[in-house]
Order: C-alpha cells, then sequence, then structure tokens
C-alpha cells in the first residue's frame, strides 16, 4: 500500500448540493425500517437546521462542514445500530458548540430527550482542544459520567471520533498523532468495553496507519499479496463443513474474515514471529439462522460437525454460549487443525448473537423486551455503569491514576468466579481475593485479611480463576497498607484502596502539620502559603500533604531550616525553574524558553531552522531517520520520543498541546547509540561474522557487547553508534543474510 494521497476537493455549488443531498436520502434510506409516525418530519426539521446552523463552515478538506453530521448520524444507524433520535442528535452535535443554534433551540424543536443528549456532547467535546496537564484526563472522566448517565452519548461520540479518524489525512501531522494516539488510548477500548468490536478494530487500524506507517504499511501490503493463497485455503477449509451443514438442513452463512492489521501486528510483537509466521490471519465464521430456544444446541451442533472433520486445540476453546462476556458477546469459539497443518480459528455464532457483537449496547436495547437472557445480559451492562458510577463519584481521586486503571480494566478477558451462596461475580483475568472482596463492598475489601477458595485458605494476593469459589474472611483490626496496590487488579480495588490510604496519610500528615506549624512560629516566619509551597520545593515533595506526613514519619528533618535566609516574612529557598504550561506554544516563545546548544543541528521545528536543545528519550532512544515528535516537559525542556514509543500513546492523548512538531536533518558527524537484539543458531565463529559486518564491512563503532549461549542457540545484545535510521537500516539487512541469525531487532522495540 503506497503512502496515501490528498485527494484535492474542486466542487461547485450545484454539485456540492447534490452530494449533500445524496448523503441526506442514504440517512433517510438506512433509517427507513425505524421510522414511525412524524420521524420522517423531525429527521428533515434537524437536517434543515444543521445545514443552515453549518452552512459557512468547511472542514479541513474544503468539504461543506454538514457532509460531517450526515457521516456521525449514517455511521449511528449502519454501523453501531441506534435509531431516529440519535441519528437527529448525530446531526445535531456540532451546532449548539460551534454555531449560534442554542439549547433552547433544540428543546423547542425536539424536546429535553434530544436536548440532554445533544447537551451531553457538547459538554464533551472540549476533550480535543483541553490545554492543561490534566484537562484530558478530566474530560475523559467527563466522558465516562456522560456515558453512566445515558449511553447514547458516547456511542455517538464514537461515531464521531470514527469519521474523523477515516477523514485524517487533511490534517495536519501533529493533529493525526494526536487523534490517533487518543483515540487508540481511549476510545478504542471503549468501543470494546460497549461490545463494538468492528468499529475497535478500525480505529485501531486507522491508528496505527498514523503512528506507526511503516508498519501498517508492510503489513497492508502483504495481506493484499496473500489475499489470493488464503482465499484459495479458505476454501478448502470450508467445502466438507458446508456439505454437511446443508445436508442437516441448517440455514447459515460461512465465510473468513481477515483479522485487522492492529491485532496481527499485536501477534508479531507478543510472540517475536514473523508476518509468515502468524497462523491465524483469518478466522472463519458461521453464522447460523436459529429461534432463541435452539441457538445453544444448533451451535454445539455445528462444533461437533467441525471437530468430526478438523481436531481441536482444547487450550483454544471458549466457550460464551454458557457465560457471554460482561459486553455481552455470545460465541462459541474453537482453534482447530486445519489442512496442510495449519490452526484455524472457528467462530460459530447466530444472527441475534451476530447483531450483539457488531453492534454491542445498541443492540442490548433493541432485544431487551421480554427475553430472558437478553435481560440476563442487559443487567451485566447495568453492573457495569454502576461501576463506573461508583469509580467516577469520588472526588479525591487522582484523574490519571484513574484513567490508567480504569483503561487497564476496559481490555481484559474475564473469569466467572462465585459467592458461597453460588452468586455469580465477573471479574477481570488474573484479578485476586483481594479483588473480588472489593467487588462485595468497600468495607469487606478494607477489612480482607484473607479468604477461602473451593474451602482452602489462601492469602489476599491469590489470584483467582474461573469458577472458583470464594469466602472472604475479615477482622476488624485490618487495615489497607501500601503493599495492597501490588495486589488489585481492578479499577474499583485500586480506587478504594488509594481512598483508605489516603485517609490514613491525611491523619497523620495533620500531626506533622502541627510539628511545622510550631517550629516556623519558633522562628518567627510566617505560616503563608507562598513558605509552604517554597518548603516543598526545597524538600522535593509532590504536595504539602506530602511535606507534612515526610515530617511526621521523621522522614523530614527541620534543623535544615536554619540554613534559610530569612527576609521579613519571606522563606528564600532553591527555586526549581518550572516550564510554564502555555496554552499554544510558537516557535519564537520556544527559542527564548530553551537555549540553542551547538550540537542541537538535528532537529528543525517548524518551518524555521533554529537550533534548539533537546534531549533523547531514554524510553525509545530514537536516531535520526525515525519518526519522531517533541515534547515539553515541566522540569527537563524540550525531549524527543519516537511516535512508536511505548509512552506516546498516553503522552500525545493526555498532553496533546505540550506536543512540538519536529523533523530530521542530515548531519554526518554526531553518532547515536542504539542497540540491537540478535537470535540466531550458535555456530562455530559466529560472533567472528557478525563484528565483520557491524565494524569491517559497515565501519560502525560497537560500543557493548553481550552474547548468552544456551541449547544451541544464541542472543546476542549489542550497542553500536550510529548516525541515522538508513545506516541503521543497512545493518538490519546485512545481519539478516547471513547463515543462521534467526532474528534481529531494536533492542528498544521489544
Amino acid at each position: 500500500m503506497e503512502t496515501v494521497v490528498v485527494k484535492q476537493y474542486n466542487l461547485d455549488e450545484e454539485q456540492e448540493k447534490k452530494e449533500i443531498v445524496r448523503h441526506y436520502r442514504a440517512l433517510l434510506k438506512s433509517l427507513k425500517p425505524r421510522l414511525k409516525k412524524g420521524d420522517r418530519e423531525l429527521v428533515r426539521t434537524a437536517f434543515e437546521m444543521a445545514a443552515d446552523a453549518h452552512k459557512e463552515m468547511r472542514r479541513k478538506s474544503g468539504e461543506p462542514y454538514i457532509l460531517h453530521p450526515l457521516a456521525v448520524a449514517q455511521i449511528c444507524v449502519e454501523e453501531i445500530g441506534l435509531g431516529v433520535r440519535s441519528a437527529i442528535c448525530a446531526l445535531l452535535h456540532d451546532t449548539v458548540e460551534d454555531t449560534e443554534v442554542t439549547l433552547e433551540d433544540v428543546e423547542r424543536a425536539f424536546g429535553p430527550e434530544i436536548a440532554h443528549i445533544v447537551d451531553g456532547l457538547t459538554k464533551i467535546s472540549t476533550v480535543i482542544d483541553s490545554n492543561t496537564s490534566t484537562a484530558q484526563a478530566e474530560n475523559f472522566k467527563k466522558i465516562l459520567l456522560t456515558l453512566a448517565d445515558d449511553p447514547r452519548v458516547i456511542l455517538i461520540k464514537l461515531a464521531d471520533r470514527m469519521h474523523n479518524m477515516r477523514t485524517l489525512d487533511s490534517m495536519s501531522r501533529e493533529k493525526q498523532l494526536k487523534i490517533a494516539s487518543e483515540t487508540v488510548f481511549i476510545y478504542a477500548p471503549l468501543a470494546h468495553r460497549l461490545g463494538l468490536y468492528n468499529i475497535k478494530s478500525e480505529m485501531e487500524d486507522l491508528s496505527m496507519k498514523y503512528t506507526e506507517q511503516q508498519t501498517y504499511r508492510e503489513i497492508a501490503k502483504k495481506l493484499k499479496e496473500t489475499k489470493r493463497e488464503r482465499t484459495r485455503y479458505i476454501n478448502e477449509f470450508i467445502k466438507p463443513i458446508k456439505e454437511v451443514l446443508q445436508e442437516e438442513g441448517l440455514n447459515f452463512e460461512i465465510f473468513g474474515r481477515p483479522k485487522s492489521i492492529h491485532s496481527i501486528w499485536n501477534k508479531i510483537k507478543k510472540k517475536g514471529v514473523t508476518f509468515e509466521e502468524v497462523y491465524d490471519l483469518f478466522a472463519i465464521r458461521i453464522i447460523m439462522d436459529s429461534p432463541l430456544e435452539k441457538e445453544k444446541s444448533d451451535c454445539w451442533k455445528v462444533y461437533s460437525i467441525i471437530t468430526d472433520f478438523y481436531h481441536p486445540s482444547p487450550e483454544r476453546t471458549r466457550d460464551w454460549l454458557s457465560n457471554p462476556k460482561s459486553n455481552g458477546y455470545e460465541a462459541l469459539h474453537v482453534t482447530v487443525m486445519g489442512p496442510q497443518g495449519k490452526w484455524v480459528e472457528v467462530q460459530i455464532r447466530t444472527k441475534r448473537m451476530n447483531d450483539y457483537a457488531e453492534k454491542g449496547l445498541a443492540a442490548h436495547w433493541r432485544y431487551k423486551e421480554g427475553s430472558a437472557q437478553s435481560a440476563s445480559t442487559e443487567s451485566k451492562f447495568d453492573q457495569w455503569f454502576t461501576q463506573i458510577r461508583e469509580i467516577l463519584n469520588n472526588p479525591d481521586s487522582n484523574t490519571l491514576d484513574f484513567l490508567a486503571d480504569f483503561k487497564s480494566n476496559l481490555f481484559t478477558e474475564e473469569i466467572y468466579v462465585y459467592t458461597p451462596k453460588g452468586d455469580l461475580k465477573i471479574l477481570p483475568v488474573n484479578s485476586t481475593a483481594l479483588d473480588f472482596a472489593y467487588s462485595i463492598h468497600s468495607a469487606v475489601g478494607n477489612k480482607c485479611i484473607g479468604a477461602k477458595v473451593n474451602y482452602k485458605l489462601v492469602p489476599i494476593s491469590h489470584k483467582l480463576r474461573s469458577g472458583d469459589q470464594v469466602e472472604i474472611i475479615t477482622s476488624n483490626k485490618q487495615k489497607p497498607t501500601e503493599d495492597w496496590l501490588n495486589y488489585a487488579l481492578t479499577a474499583k480495588a485500586k480506587s478504594k484502596i488509594k481512598d483508605a490510604l489516603k485517609e490514613e496519610k491525611r491523619k497523620v500528615a495533620m500531626d506533622g502539620k502541627d510539628v511545622l506549624e510550631r517550629k516556623l512560629d519558633h522562628m518567627k516566619i510566617a505560616n503563608s502559603q507562598h513558605n509552604i509551597n517554597e518548603l516543598v520545593q526545597y524538600y522535593k515533595q509532590p504536595s504539602p500533604l506530602d511535606l507534612y506526613y515526610q515530617i511526621a514519619v521523621k522522614n523530614i528533618d527541620l534543623k535544615e531550616l536554619k540554613q534559610f535566609n530569612v527576609l521579613g516574612d519571606k522563606l528564600e529557598a532553591p527555586k526549581p525553574v518550572a516550564l510554564k504550561q502555555p496554552e499554544h506554544i510558537s516557535e519564537d516563545h520556544l527559542k527564548h524558553m530553551i537555549p540553542a546548544k551547538k550540537d542541537a543541528e538535528l532537529i528543525i521545528f517548524g518551518e524555521s531552522s533554529d537550533k534548539i536543545a533537546y534531549k533523547l528519550a531514554n524510553c525509545c532512544r530514537p536516531i535520526p531517520g525515525d519518526d519522531v515528535f517533541g515534547f515539553i516537559t515541566a522540569s527537563e525542556g524540550l525531549k524527543i520520543h519516537r511516535t512508536n514509543c511505548p509512552n506516546a500513546a498516553q503522552l500525545l492523548a493526555n498532553y496533546g498541546h505540550r506536543v512540538v512538531k519536529t523533523k530530521w536533518v542530515k548531519n554526518r558527524e554526531i553518532s547515536f547509540l542504539t542497540g540491537l537484539r540478535i537470535v540466531g543458531m550458535d555456530d562455530v565463529g559466529v560472533i567472528h561474522k557478525i563484528t565483520n559486518v557491524i565494524s569491517g564491512e559497515l565501519r560502525v563503532n560497537i560500543a557493548g557487547l553481550t552474547i548468552e549461549s544456551r541449547e544451541g542457540l544464541f542472543e546476542g545484545l549489542i550497542k553500536v553508534f550510529v548516525h541515522d535510521k538508513e545506516e541503521l537500516d543497512e545493518l538490519f539487512e546485512k545481519l539478516k543474510k547471513l547463515d543462521g541469525i534467526q532474528s534481529v531487532s531494536r533492542l528498544e522495540d521489544e
């Protein structure tokens, strides 16, 4: 796949009108099965109100702005499965924020329900443009609050983000990186948690297209090249199964579906394999048209037919028929050994289950009328929303910590454990007895001293497995400790432990505050906020509370206060120079803020070529030629990260306003340290071959070399000085061509 070329927009006024009408008619066509009396008029009113409000506005691509709300409404209906009211809200989602239309106008025309959703969409739209350190995290928190209030708000927001991702080509590079990182960091996990697997996969793929451009292109190219071969194999695999299913008189669809580029890349990274070695580039999907009462038996019948032809792998069978996932996903997955000795994943589900899998939460609303089965899955959503509310309603929680904990809970697979009375609790994989205690009640968690799992006594750190029966043992003398954070996995447990620890810390800190006040009083120094802040800086504490706490536990010796100079009521202390967090950092501002250095001539910021001091981030060690961005830190000035750095998504998503555009210029005088990991056959002379290529052929300096050999394989870690990525790529290619070398990778990619 070649680099995407942005299409030039060149429609005249008449063509534009036709294009807008075409999109509007497509929306009406999608809504047709759901239109009740009077609905068509309401949709038309919403379209006209939005078209009029946005009439002077254009998108970055040059298109009329109204095409965006129309596209968002279309995604809501076609891909998420929402109805007429949500389509109206999608059409109006930007009007209150960006135009002269008010919330009162919306309420007058469409009533309080639609006005309430549009208000929710207006409140969370600030996420993309927030400008303070935790503002984005705070906004994500608001998004989740809205989700717990009315889930349609977040579903429309996901449709909005989906369309923005599909039209990201016309944005600047910094905007692309920021929006793509934000999407993969929070929106894709949310889509996953709400059961929207297609949206989640496409969001991850599109994010990767902008953050890992080269890898994305390589995998897309290889998928295209192997398509014919894959299709042939799928047909060979399906043929015998199809014949028997038809003989049995079952009504079904069967097809092969390629895995997403992002999931293939994850497999390559996690398992350390090449594209050619990824066995599950596709999955076979069988969708049954079965009545509700025969769904389970039909799915197991299909399982039986498949395993008559191909041997299943017992560890890779997943039964989500008996225990649907907490986002409502139901299916039977089995991995079997297919022709030519290849493992193949087969997903068996019914039409209703497939609707749940693709439309998630929206499908739950449609199916919940009266069916007991739907009621049970609906209650799982309700449980989850209750859980969100509990975590969110805690005003003291640190927003960034909360977001990290919450995000880790969005993607995890679940286990099913039982109370002594037989009630089912769903927890993430690797949850402990302590997580189970907090899932019952925070008071039970805070007093937990251990548990009985299947009648055997275990510590609070014991990891639970699906099917365990757990009884919690408590004591009134028990209190949470710092260690507990290492034993807890769920966001709820961590949040409650942090609350309890904070409360305990606050009590101790008050004693420290009294000690400090007495000392300041004795030295005739004012107990002012300014002086407290100076002391916090001097003793390198994160906050006044931490300062008081460290004084109380005698980790800080107040005798040092005598060394301070006192002027009137001001306390002089060494002040660390902190960078402001400006709303927008211009290049001129940057020049004054960060002094130029002689060796800082590798990077150009913006369009000017001024030389600016910077540091290379240790987390990803960029070298010239890598795709990079600059990030302004609070204490170390400008740092350069690779766009695929492990920390990039978090930095770009939470602190987008601190990102500075960067690019490299050639400079062959400066070398950069980078590391290689080489794995291969442990043969005589292999080290000589490697060093000969590095030092002899390419004349690259070696900074360090360690080799470990075991069981006929060796692993070498080599640190080298290179001038740029081209030189590193050349080194990679030469080393890969040596006999017996299995893989060569860059150290920080691991």
